[in-house]
């Protein structure tokens, strides 16, 4: 076995791979920009080597800085993680070049099966149904409109060498298949080194389903079943889970088999996925192969027990699989929720800055479930605008389905992260959305459900009622707590009554507690009564309680006369006042937001791509006004209405922050 790996990546995976490496006993050498020069990864590796500045192109996706790397630590092998170099053949060439082995697929698969290009043409010469669409290289952006328009709109455009939701646009028409092409060319060449770009067939109402394959080097292969990734955003996947609740197990096996013969076709070796679009009578469709670890391999290992980094290490060292198809059982069900520095309530933009707190839920059991976290990240860190904006996976196991929801649940309302926007309380509303729960999701989910973005959630009045009897009980034991402040005068102390009236999402409940030893029971103006029991101090960030014996987990932070409450997606503030309080406080005029609708703000901090327009010039609702690049994403700031440019303040290059003021409108 080898002494020492290199892990050719950064963030969580590479943490995850170093996790397993310490298992196995190798030591591990990380990589490094300067950007990462205090991550996670680099304090947790055995050795760790500065290999550039912060953008990818110069540094992590430059193959003579990892070898430089190599060379210097001695490192025999190398983990490439996903993304960055983990498709590139040249790396693999240079590797074994050097000696030194590459954990992954052999050069001829990563180059037959590792481009979507070549990848569906040999699908389509073995038999196996495909999208249809072009699967040629397309030189500029006249000629991908007119490819679009033979295909027939909508059309997805693609980076040949792409993964990760990057380097890809849908087009409905002309107009956005030549900004597409554009956009997905400069994003390609940005995060893979590759600009081609090819042209499918959109397919609406898809299910995205894919197959976890393991290949050795001596012919053996198995599938280890399925995860279903329909629910994404801008072709990211956002929630995933193992295995899919739409298929079949006759489904499922014809799939399985296929993918592992596809696999054995261009003699692969390694872990690999095989990824279809299903449609509602479960034809599935090749959509290409993936060469290389996948994102959310964790749901994969919950439900079958097998560690897949150790496994790809066992065959990249030339040993046999020791696993039979019929040893791979379903074993319960797991789901996981990416979570990623992007602000929900601006749109899902990216966002950057220092975590002043990131504290995930403990890893292990919770109720009848498992909880696992794969992170990059730790309390203090930074994070940067430079690599992709996801920090953490989130994954829950549980014997059933229901089961791991709940867990994940309770799960995501343990998860505390400040400093940053983030999208916990958007996968928080998909686990309760009657959709996902159902089990009835295709890939069209979020644009669907959440056509003018992601608001919050709106809590119903039963729910609203069990966090109103929970901010009574303790705004009490806050109150209790104030009344014992030392240096008080003599028959001066304050008295804390029983009697309050809550105020939440516009919602007003009149209380009335009668506390215990062990908690409180609150009274309800309607004659409804709720036990409120738990372990909260004034001061904690998070609160375990329960309403009537169901569990309920709050993000707590104090305001004026109340507490800011998150939980289950929803952000409130609730206050708690006296009967007086309340009558006083509803004579006060609420503070008016600034008009900035004659102002294009920055949405997130990021580049400035280009500008569109110039001063003076007359633009129409929906025209493009400038490209701002973040996180390796191009996102396009289009007019919402008509107007005239009366200043443009910034131009390409230029690094702004959020809210900064791009140009203004007469």
């Amino acid at each position: 076995m080898f002494d020492k790996i290199l892990i050719a990546n950064r963030g969580e995976i590479a943490c995850r791979v170093i996790k397993t490496a310490r298992k196995m006993g190798i030591k591990t050498v990380a990589v490094y920009s300067d950007a990462d020069k205090n991550a996670l990864h680099v304090k947790v590796a055995d050795e760790a080597v500065h290999i550039g500045p912060p953008a990818a192109n110069q540094s992590y996706i430059v193959i003579d800085k990892i070898m430089d790397a190599i060379k210097q630590t001695g490192a025999q092998a190398v983990h490439p993680g996903y993304g960055f170099l983990s498709e590139n053949p040249k790396f693999a060439l240079a590797l074994e070049a050097a000696g030194v082995a590459f954990i992954g697929p052999p050069v001829k698969a990563i180059e037959a099966m590792g481009d979507k290009i070549t990848s569906k043409k040999i699908a389509q010469e073995a038999n196996v149904s495909t999208v249809p669409g072009y699967m040629g290289l397309i030189g500029d952006a006249d000629e991908a409109v007119k490819i679009s328009g033979e295909i027939g709109y909508p059309v997805m455009i693609k980076a040949s060498a792409g993964g990760g939701g990057k380097g890809m646009r849908i087009a409905w028409n002309d107009e956005e298949a030549r900004e597409g092409f554009q956009s997905s060319k400069n994003e390609a060449a940005n995060s893979f080194g590759d600009d081609r770009i090819f042209i499918e067939k959109f397919v609406t109402q898809p299910r995205h389903i894919e197959i976890q394959v393991l290949c050795d080097a001596h012919g053996n292969g198995v599938y280890l079943h399925e995860r279903e990734c329909s629910i994404q955003r801008r072709n990211q996947k956002v929630v995933e889970e193992a295995p899919s609740p739409f298929l079949d197990e006759e489904t499922r096996k014809s799939m399985g088999e296929q993918s592992v013969a596809l696999a054995k076709a261009v003699g692969y070796a390694s872990a690999g996925t095989v990824e279809f679009i299903v449609d509602g009578d479960r034809n599935f469709y090749f959509l290409e192969m993936n060469t290389r670890l996948q994102v959310e391999h964790p749901v994969t290992e919950l439900i079958t027990g097998i560690d897949l980094v150790e496994q790809m290490i066992r065959v990249a060292n030339g040993e046999p699989l020791s696993i039979k198809q019929e040893d791979l059982k379903i074993n319960g069900w797991a789901i996981e929720n990416r979570l990623y520095a992007e602000d929900p309530y601006r749109g899902f933009l990216p966002s950057i800055g220092r975590l002043t707190r990131y504290r995930p839920p403990a890893e292990g059991p919770l109720g009848e479930g498992i909880v696992r976290n794969d992170t990059g990240v730790f309390e203090g860190g930074e994070i940067s605008m430079y690599y992709d904006p996801m920090i953490a996976k989130l994954c829950t196991w549980a014997p059933t389905r229901e089961g791991a929801i709940e867990v994940m649940r309770n799960a995501l309302d343990s998860f505390e992260v400040e400093g940053i926007g983030h999208n916990l309380p958007f996968v928080a509303a998909v686990m309760d959305h009657p959709i996902f729960i159902a089990g009835e999701m295709t890939t069209a989910f979020i644009a669907e459900q959440y056509p003018d973005g992601f608001e919050g959630v709106t809590l119903a009045e039963p729910e609203l009622k069990r966090l109103a009897a929970a901010a009574a009980a303790m705004n009490r034991v806050a109150e209790i707590r104030r009344t014992r402040v030392t240096g008080t005068l003599g028959n001066h102390e304050r008295r804390v009554g029983s009697d309050w009236v809550v105020s939440l999402q516009g919602l007003q409940f009149e209380t009335s507690i009668d506390a215990d030893h062990d908690g409180a029971t609150v009274a309800f103006a309607d004659g409804a009564t709720l036990r409120v029991e738990g372990d909260w101090t004034p001061g904690d960030s998070l609160a375990r309680m329960t309403v009537d014996g169901e569990t309920l987990v709050l993000k707590v932070d104090k305001i004026t006369q109340g507490f800011r409450l998150r939980t289950r997606g929803a952000d409130l503030k609730v206050n708690v006042r006296s009967p007086r309080q309340a009558e006083l406080a509803a004579l006060m005029p609420e503070k008016v937001a600034p008009d900035t609708s004659r102002l294009l703000l920055c949405p997130m901090p990021g580049l400035v791509v280009n500008i569109n327009v110039e001063e003076g010039e007359e633009v129409q609702e929906g025209q493009a006004l400038c490209t701002i690049e973040a996180m390796k994403m191009e996102n396009i700031l289009r007019a919402e209405r008509k107007g005239v440019v009366a200043k443009v303040n910034a131009g390409p290059g230029d690094s702004l922050a959020v809210d900064e003021v791009i140009m203004e409108f007469e």
